[in-house]
């Protein structure tokens, strides 16, 4: 017979896989249509994904979206069907009975699953983000302090600044002659180290351009 704290240990003990998983174009749903259930709705369009939104009520900008044609929408109450070919739902509504529902109904289905704030009956939970282009960086606390999440991502939004999303830029387009050469490592290193943050801060283009190729013997778009 297990007692509560065995149940305690079960949760400590368990660690989540990071993956960054490509989502385009494949069905996701989210069952709820408040606030909750409206950025999660944002963060799976932005990342390419069709999103199915099962709820009778909606949140204005849920029913833009819908007026919009940017996702699909069933106006009813939720139904496992809904789940049918879906690769990731999201449960987010208020209601524990419907909560428990997704939850078993993706499971049943092998379908990965997070039911907002209740880490028991996810599969997966969502880190915060923090986000400069294509650069993500990511912070998981396991589930157990998303208000620790937040600081850490506030923290970190003021050292990573909007000049990474301009060096992630340059260095995509460096990176097929970088690893094709054996200095690729030494450019990279002589990049970071030259000063071009802080002249990309300063948004002098010319002078970003002619550091890349005094380094690098590349021409490369800055702005």
């Amino acid at each position: 017979m297990h007692g509560p704290c065995d149940r305690c240990q079960e949760i400590k003990a368990l660690k989540y896989y990071p993956v960054f998983w490509n989502i385009q174009n494949k069905k996701c749903v989210v069952v709820g249509g408040g606030e909750v259930a409206a950025r999660k709705v944002r963060r799976l369009l932005a990342c390419g994904a069709r999103v199915l939104v099962v709820s009778p009520q909606l949140t204005p900008e849920l029913a833009a979206l819908i007026a919009d044609n940017s996702l699909e929408h069933v106006a009813l109450e939720y139904h496992s069907r809904y789940l049918t070919g879906a690769v990731l739902v999201i449960g987010a509504t208020d209601d524990e009975n419907i909560n428990d529902a997704v939850s078993r109904d993706a499971r049943a289905g092998c379908i990965p699953v997070n039911i907002v704030d209740d880490p028991q009956k996810c599969d997966f939970i969502l880190p915060s983000l923090v986000e400069r282009g294509d650069l993500t960086i990511a912070i998981g606390t396991g589930g157990q302090s998303p208000a620790l999440s937040r600081h850490l991502r506030e923290e970190l939004e003021g050292i990573y600044g909007e000049e990474y999303e301009v060096l992630l830029r340059i260095l995509g387009k460096l990176r097929p002659r970088m690893k094709g050469e054996a200095g690729g490592k030494t450019w990279f290193v002589s990049l970071i180290t030259s000063g071009v943050m802080d002249l990309i801060k300063e948004k002098d283009w010319k002078k970003v351009k002619k550091l890349v190729y005094e380094i690098t013997g590349e021409e490369v778009a800055v702005e």
